[in-house]
């Protein structure tokens, strides 16, 4: 009898704690997972690649601003004079690389050609009167002296005939290659420089990089700017995301992709939605932001959940509560 009894008592305790543990595991699946985060817009400084004087700013703070749009301009006066001097140093490389590919015109050479004609002609007469002065010295008519001017009229005029000559040939050859490498590679220099030129002038004007809202305006018209100092400063409308932490615990809920719902205190009945976009590989302490009573002493993961349907009335460092079903499938 008494045997039964402990049957029938360990019977009950089984079945008691079966069903404890299907309630447990019944609660544990409609339990949602609840995590705290803030609201991540990213900015952009946006500032002039060169330097000089702010003529004109068209956009202040608040200003919903649009991906292409002017924002400001420089003093542009001193990058259109850089332009018109690159553009007429350009100009000049390109005639002297045109003049020296093309070689020598024809009317040069045939200049060339009646000078060494000319000079021909010289050193014949030159060296037949040698040869008559030699035969009159051998005849003891002239003197040696004689003899030697003929000798040095006869040799000006051969040196004359040979630069004559080479003239010509230079003429006909047309220039050495290493001329028009020379010439080439002052023509490409001129051509980047004009490139660049432009370029300045271009960057002269600012243009919004994409969409989003002013933040700062921190310089006014007739300020000197050096290039690259922060003149605006952008929100960017897209993407907003949210920053978040979660612990080791309730990690393998955090999968990329999983959709989950953000709620603001402005708006607590009517949740935004996002999905998981990163989960950081490595654990950190949790933040100082971070409002979660229970990780305020563990070590934490970092999520940043894309926010699919943003509107203007999330804003940079927003609190924000973001909840998911440990049963939800992902999206």
């Amino acid at each position: 009898m008494k045997r039964n009894l402990v049957i029938i008592l360990v019977v009950l305790l089984l079945l008691a704690l079966c069903a404890g543990g299907g309630m447990w595991y019944y609660n544990r699946q409609d339990q949602q997972l609840t995590l705290y985060g803030n609201v991540d817009i990213r900015t952009v400084n946006i500032s002039f690649r060169v330097g000089g004087r702010l003529q004109l700013l068209n956009v202040d703070e608040g200003d919903a601003i649009k991906a292409g749009q002017t924002l400001g301009e420089l003093d542009h006066a001193p990058y259109q004079n850089a332009l018109m001097q690159a553009q007429a140093n350009a100009d000049t490389a390109r005639a002297k690389y045109d003049l020296v590919m093309a070689g020598y015109r024809a009317e040069e050479i045939a200049q060339a050609v009646a000078a060494v004609n000319q000079a021909q002609a010289a050193y014949d007469y030159a060296q037949n009167f040698y040869q008559r002065q030699q035969g009159l010295w051998q005849k003891n008519v002239v003197s040696a002296n004689d003899l030697e001017n003929a000798r040095s009229a006869r040799n000006q005029t051969q040196a004359s005939l040979k630069s004559a000559q080479d003239k010509l040939s230079q003429y006909r050859a047309g220039n050495r290659p290493q001329e028009i490498a020379e010439a080439k590679a002052t023509l490409e220099q001129a051509q980047a420089q004009l490139a660049q030129a432009s370029l300045d002038l271009h960057d002269t004007t600012l243009v919004a990089p994409s969409d989003g809202v002013l933040l700062t305006r921190a310089v006014e018209p007739g300020s000197m700017l050096s290039a690259g100092s922060t003149v605006l400063t952008l929100s960017l409308t897209k993407p907003v995301w949210v920053r978040a932490y979660v612990d080791e615990g309730n990690l393998s809920e955090a999968q990329p992709g999983r959709g989950i719902l953000l709620y603001t205190d402005g708006r607590p009945d009517k949740p935004y939605h996002g999905k998981i976009g990163f989960v950081s590989p490595a654990a950190e302490f949790t933040p100082k932001t971070v409002e979660t009573p229970d990780l305020r002493t563990s070590l934490v993961y970092r999520l940043r959940i894309i926010v699919t349907d943003a509107d203007e009335a999330l804003r940079q460092g927003m609190p924000v509560t973001l909840k998911f079903s440990n049963g939800q499938p992902h999206e």
